[in-house]
């Protein structure tokens, strides 16, 4: 029985990373979709593959989440706090999805194992929850948009000996390669968490585990990068053309500055959320142009995704759990 619940989970995780991948394609392609500088038959396929190798390129953000964040129970009562995590994070990035809101799987997925790991009688480490869940949460954003700004600006002064035309034309090279390393930062990232959930639900099936196995973190790996291919296209349209006007020049400032972020906080296993980073980079590089520029009930309505998030797969998890406690 346990053996299969294990298996259940597993199922669940590689869902959950195909459903990371699908929700969160706009962070790689919205801005190179919307200032037509790659279209979606290359862009998605570039996105996933690009994903896949960097899901595989570390394992640190893997080992936060499954060995640091949460204590959790062995046998059947782990495992039914891993799958009622998955099952209120992935619930929730389908509500966002339909939505159009750019919201985070991370946070979306770390919610849901605190949740369920305080209904399961578990422990969460606050003190790691703190360091490298809330302090990056918030300060990524803030530093994304921050260096778009600059960097932007820096941009715009470069090039005023030329047509702005000129510049854009330029700029739509760099801009794919620029959306090339924010899909690889995005597989770094977010690839590896689907890794640390499986670890947790190895080590809750009593099995030894040393380090990420190899085929957990190909198969993570392979599940981001197929969601990432099908791509879901409502909330790459907010990103690209709701928050704010959108061309090769400004996707290329806000895309460089999310790849920097999320690179670096990786090195330090810090499971920051590329939807956050890249959301705040892009209205960074447009706000050069004028506040008015971002759209603020957009804008409103994302905060509020964002807010809520975490608090709302936390509770679902805890719900999913304790049911599925009272039927068993």
């Amino acid at each position: 029985m346990q053996d299969t619940l294990l298996v259940v989970v597993v199922v669940l995780a590689l869902a959950f990373a195909w459903m990371n991948g699908f929700h969160d394609a706009s962070n790689a392609v919205a801005t190179s979709l919307s200032s037509a500088t790659l279209t979606a038959r290359v862009a998605l396929p570039l996105a996933g593959a690009l994903n896949v190798v960097g899901a595989l390129l570390g394992v640190g953000v893997a080992q936060t989440i499954g060995t640091r964040l949460v204590d959790v129970p062995v046998s059947s009562p782990g495992l039914g706090l891993v799958a009622a995590a998955l099952v209120a994070a992935f619930g929730w990035n389908v509500v966002t999805w339909s939505l159009g809101l750019p919201s985070s799987s991370s946070h979306a997925l770390i919610g849901g194992l605190s949740g369920g790991a305080l209904a399961a009688g578990g422990a969460v480490q606050l003190g790691v929850v703190r360091d490298l869940v809330l302090v990056p949460m918030v300060l990524s954003p803030v530093v994304g948009f921050a260096l778009a700004w600059l960097l932007m600006a820096a941009i715009i002064r470069s090039v005023r000996e030329v047509t702005y035309g000129t510049a854009r034309r330029r700029f739509k090279i760099a801009q794919t390669v620029s959306a090339s390393a924010v899909a690889l930062g995005h597989g770094l990232q977010d690839g590896q968490k689907t890794m640390g959930v499986i670890v947790i639900a190895l080590a809750a099936g009593g099995r030894a585990v040393d380090g990420v196995p190899l085929w957990v973190r190909v198969a993570a790996a392979v599940a981001l990068g197929a969601g990432t291919v099908v791509g879901g296209g409502r909330i790459i349209r907010t990103l690209g053309r709701r928050v704010v006007p959108v061309d090769p020049v400004s996707g290329f400032a806000a895309e460089s500055v999310s790849a920097v972020v999320l690179a670096g906080t990786a090195v330090f296993q810090a499971p920051v959320s590329s939807t956050h980073t890249v959301t705040a980079s892009i209205m960074g590089a447009g706000s050069t142009r004028g506040r008015r520029e971002i759209r603020w009930a957009v804008v409103r309505r994302i905060l509020l995704a964002w807010v809520l998030t975490p608090f709302a797969t936390a509770l679902g998890a805890a719900v999913l759990y304790m049911a599925g406690d009272l039927v068993a």
